[in-house]
């Protein structure tokens, strides 16, 4: 059969055509996956039609949606004669909103160098996402700089995709040059703005600006209560979580997982509960994300069973759900059924990933299972092909110093392809303190020092070392060293809810308002303990 040619232009005629067309109707009407979509273009190959640029582009436009395989997309691409321009803005798109989104550049380039088509007001957005998404805005301040040429910079989309960029990457004075929050609202602009300062720690002029807005939409409030979440700030992200119900603006699961975080870290197990009962009381969709927020806040809070309940019950998981179960039962106490668990995760249609195996490392190392552990380092490496992280070698060196594999521990580290850290030399540095190892204590306080002079965590692990070696005058010039050089150890600081409200104490504190009741009944307590311990010793001593 003779291979269809034919040019299609205005989008009357296009219709027209594709009307004509049952295969290509069945491609815009009844097509849902990939494995349609490949019937359709295995028919269409057959009868030459795919080499008419109106159904190459529709196979194009499918596969490079949601839906599709960006992949496939791009060897449908490669396979176009002389692409037009909607063929080079759709897989471009399809790329800077795939996990790839570098290829987006790539393409962009190629476009530029090897086409005559020039790119359009439609090209540009998706390739200043794709720098946003890869961190490269210097590379896309000179596209900015191509665009300002071209005389398009005042298009709101381009400009709206460059502040995103810019704000994204931390490059704030370039973004703020770009948006000017006096001139036409643009509600776009100001969330990417938003969103942009609270990434880089700016919560307080992130919420200027929130206030300063004229309207909002879902997005400014999901914006301005994740980036509190993120700087911290988790009471202020309720706070302003209360005010958008009194708005009447209906919140999003974006929304859930900000403050199903924000429960987590405060260990507020009240209100997570409260949040997922909301979310189960609004039918708010249970995708893996929701779901694995969920997980992470009944483990954050202790709740390891309910944890459990919730992944068990999910209508739909994904790899996070899983490695967030496995990893809360492992810091739970938990560790056998971690380990269990993470079995059934190999066998399932999930592959592991390098949390997964973070998560069944810690199990590992809660448990003492040297063994065990040997075992899954090795098979993160030579079976599942993934190169061990700083992350896993230090639960390595955490199993194998708990266990008094001291020796092994050391070389393990000297043996890494990374460099290490002052975490990892600390982790040796507590298990030489366990096993009263002074001469490698030495070694491994030596790196934590070099590696992180301002820290008190080398002096204070030393110096303990010789406090359980009854070596107390060593342990004093540690911590004499200390002051010398002005380092201070920063105080513990622990949470605690009380009939809803989170409570924070730090060590040696006494700014709570209830301190002096709080340490009079401390006291009480000691009192008690001190009577009953003499009174014990008197009854075993008859």
């Amino acid at each position: 059969m003779t291979p269809c040619c034919c040019s299609v232009t205005s989008s009357t005629s296009i219709s027209k055509f594709i009307s004509g067309k049952p295969h290509l109707s069945m491609l815009e009407t009844q097509c849902t996956n990939m494995k349609d979509l490949q019937k359709i273009h295995a028919h269409l190959i057959k009868t030459g039609l795919v080499n008419d640029t109106v159904a190459a582009s529709r196979v194009l436009a499918f596969c490079a949606s949601q839906a599709g395989n960006i992949n496939y997309a791009y060897m449908v691409f490669r396979h176009i004669q002389n692409p037009n321009l909607f063929i080079w803005n759709t897989i471009i798109r399809g790329f800077s909103q795939s996990s790839n989104p570098e290829a987006a550049i790539s393409v962009f380039i190629d476009m530029l160098v090897t086409s005559t088509i020039e790119p359009n007001r439609l090209t540009y957005p998706s390739v200043f996402k794709a720098y946003a998404q890869v961190g490269l805005a210097h590379d896309g301040a000179q596209l900015h700089g191509r665009v300002v040429k071209l005389g398009l910079e005042n298009d709101r989309f381009i400009r709206n995709t460059i502040i995103h960029m810019y704000s994204n990457c931390g490059c704030l004075r370039e973004a703020r040059r770009v948006f000017e929050e006096n001139l036409e609202f643009d509600i776009v602009a100001w969330n990417s703005m938003i969103m942009g300062l609270s990434k880089c720690g700016e919560a307080s002029e992130s919420r200027r600006l929130f206030d300063k807005m004229p309207q909002r939409n879902s997005i400014s409030w999901n914006s301005m209560i994740g980036g509190y979440v993120r700087n911290g700030r988790y009471t202020e992200a309720f706070d302003l979580f209360g005010e958008m119900q009194k708005e009447m603006i209906k919140p999003s699961e974006f929304t859930m997982v900000s403050l199903l975080n924000a429960s987590a870290q405060l260990g507020a197990i009240r209100q997570g509960e409260w949040i997922h009962e909301y979310i189960r009381k609004n039918h708010i969709q249970l995708n893996p994300i929701v779901v694995t927020a969920i997980i992470n806040m009944y483990c954050k809070c202790g709740s390891i069973e309910k944890a459990v309940h919730v992944f068990e019950a999910a209508p739909k998981t994904g790899l996070s759900c899983w490695n967030s179960i496995i990893m809360g039962l492992a810091t739970n106490g938990c560790e056998e059924e971690a380990i269990e668990l993470f079995s059934k995760l190999e066998y399932s249609s999930f592959i592991p990933d390098d949390v997964s195996f973070l998560g069944v490392l810690t199990a590992c190392s809660h448990s003492g299972m040297v063994e065990k552990a040997r075992s899954y380092f090795s098979v993160i490496r030579e079976t599942y092909k993934i190169a061990p992280s700083i992350e896993h070698y230090s639960c390595m060196v955490d199993v194998l110093g708990r266990a008094g594999l001291l020796e092994e521990a050391e070389k393990l580290i000297d043996s890494m392809p990374i460099k290490a850290d002052a975490i990892i030399w600390g982790s040796l540095l507590s298990s030489c303190r366990k096993h009263r190892d002074i001469e490698m204590a030495k070694r491994a306080a030596k790196r934590v020092i070099e590696l992180d002079p301002s820290d008190s965590c080398g002096y204070v692990l030393m110096s303990n070392v010789y406090a359980a070696s009854s070596q107390f005058h060593e342990a004093m010039q540690e911590r004499l060293s200390m002051r010398e050089q002005k380092i201070e150890k920063e105080p513990g600081c622990s949470l605690i809810e009380v009939d809803g409200e989170v409570h924070e104490f730090i060590a040696g504190g006494r700014l709570h308002q209830k301190a002096p009741e709080i340490y009079s009944l401390l006291n009480n307590l000691g009192f008690m303990l001190q009577r009953n311990v003499i009174g014990y010793d008197e009854l075993t001593s008859i």
